[in-house]
């Protein structure tokens, strides 16, 4: 049995992730500990506050508790919004606290896309424009080419959260570009889970979500691979990134 440890920020779709448990169907535990979210707004003031050492390490106790391997910060907007230099430090504090392998959901995404094999990339966010911007700017810092953006702008993690396919649907039409070779869809506050594989039909190209690239991040920190085509086309390929 491997267990996974999150935090995750606030209540929106943790549900995302026993659903992600179940598609996997193997001897992987995923365990949740909350986070205090503190002010619920697609702010960058917010997002900084949100993704605090102080709000991390009140969480690692109880996720210690769980017996976890690796933990991953499961949020974007909390991860991204202290720059590049600035969530790589965020994720190495939260080792040292943790004392375990440690990384976040906006990490993921870079590794996910070098997993994948692509280098251009077109994103969809929930959030408002200036902080979309923000997360466009983490993926070219690590190498990742982006054709185009769209900020839907929804200004809480809540009304994200409420998003049903239809949503979901539209943000990724209105985010796909003819020179993307995938879409990214971030943001750990959207249901995205149950939709990875249709949105890739319905696209014709990879898709990459918050809450599906966090847990490949945990898999991959602890070494592990698993085959489980109905979370997209990166629970389906031979691994490229090892690192």
């Amino acid at each position: 049995m491997t267990a996974l440890g999150f935090l995750y920020p606030g209540h929106s779709a943790e549900d995302d992730y026993p659903r992600i448990e179940q598609l996997i169907a193997s001897d992987i535990r995923l365990d949740l500990v909350h986070t205090e979210i503190g002010e619920d707004a697609h702010r960058v003031d917010a997002l900084l506050r949100t993704g605090s050492a102080e709000r991390l390490a009140a969480g690692v106790a109880e996720l210690r508790l769980t017996g976890a391997e690796a933990v991953v910060w499961a949020s974007t907007g909390g991860s991204f919004v202290h720059g590049w230099e600035g969530a790589h430090e965020q994720v190495r504090g939260l080792a040292r606290t943790a004392g375990m392998p440690a990384s976040s959901t906006s990490f993921a995404f870079v590794h996910a896309v070098r997993e994948l094999g692509v280098r251009r990339v077109a994103v969809g966010a929930a959030y408002p424009d200036d902080v979309t911007a923000l997360f466009v700017e983490f993926l070219r810092a690590g190498g990742v080419e982006v054709t185009a953006s769209h900020g839907a702008g929804a200004v809480t993690a809540a009304e994200a959260g409420d998003w049903g396919g239809k949503e979901l649907y539209a943000l990724a039409k209105e985010a796909d570009h003819p020179g993307a070779e995938a879409v990214l869809l971030p943001g750990t506050a959207l249901h995205t889970a149950s939709h990875v594989q249709a949105l890739e039909q319905h696209l014709a190209k990879p898709v990459l979500t918050a809450n599906q690239v966090t847990v490949w991040e945990a898999l991959r920190l602890t070494d592990r691979r698993v085959n489980a085509p109905q979370l997209g086309e990166l629970f389906t390929r031979e691994p490229i990134v090892q690192a």
